[in-house]
């Protein structure tokens, strides 16, 4: 495992492990391994002094104690994970179900989309809804995860003139990512559709719904099952484990 990755200081209480220099699924899992075997390993009593891990891209930052582990320590810890027998079965990964309106006033950009790429909007909804995205990080906004990969055909820029504000549940890509917009922000993807189940919710633990590693899938939806959705949300009648497809 170690041979994979190269270790990074980021200061005197963070550890960058480095797998790469591109966005790529395969960069993906090995980081999402290797913080699981560390949870594991934690969560076991075989790994200290770690405070926080957090998963990129293509790199995993240790937050650790300078006062309980060494950086050098830490290295030759987490190199020894390789021959350890690491139970890594609470590390599972969701998969989701996410409903989404496309078009319309939800998807602003849905036509502009399909022009652009020459398909037809039917088109673009069948290939985006079809995809087995997975969480490759959460950054940008509490709850932002970014998605990978969006079908090929509907890679596109991020728009030449972003927008001030991108309502929170904007089902949005870019390039070869889509993403879902858990609070109103400026941005610059094309936004599809809106999803009317927030991704981040203070009240719930975790707080995000999705976390690295987990699979996404869009399912289409018509207004009214939308306006169902969030009177059963206003009622409190939702519960976002129903969007739990499986665990892995």
């Amino acid at each position: 495992m170690h041979d994979t990755w190269t270790p990074l200081s980021a200061g005197d209480r963070t550890l960058v492990l480095e797998f790469g220099q591109s966005i790529d699924r395969e960069i993906v899992d090995q980081v999402v391994a290797l913080d699981a075997r560390i949870h594991a390993a934690m969560s076991g009593g075989k790994l200290h002094g770690i405070v926080e891990t957090i998963p990129t891209f293509r790199s995993l930052a240790l937050v650790f104690d300078p006062l309980r582990v060494l950086p050098d320590e830490l290295i030759e810890e987490l190199r020894a994970l390789d021959t350890a027998a690491v139970d890594t079965s609470g590390g599972e990964h969701s998969h989701w179900q996410i409903p989404v309106h496309y078009g319309g006033q939800s998807g602003p950009d849905l036509e502009s989309v399909a022009e652009l790429t020459g398909l037809s909007a039917e088109r673009v909804i069948e290939l985006h809804q079809s995809t087995r995205f997975k969480v490759y990080m959460l950054g940008f906004l509490p709850g932002f995860a970014f998605l990978g990969d969006t079908p090929e055909e509907l890679h596109l820029p991020r728009r030449s003139e972003p927008r001030v504000r991108v309502p929170a549940g904007s089902v949005a890509i870019a390039n070869q990512l889509t993403g879902v917009y858990p609070w109103d922000s400026p941005g610059g993807w094309h936004i599809l559709g809106h999803c009317p189940i927030p991704l981040f919710d203070g009240k719930q633990d975790p707080p995000a719904l999705f976390k690295t590693g987990d699979i996404v899938s869009f399912q289409a939806i018509d207004l009214d099952e939308m306006q169902a959705l969030k009177n059963d949300m206003d009622k409190q009648q939702f519960q976002r484990s129903s969007l739990r497809q499986s665990t892995s």
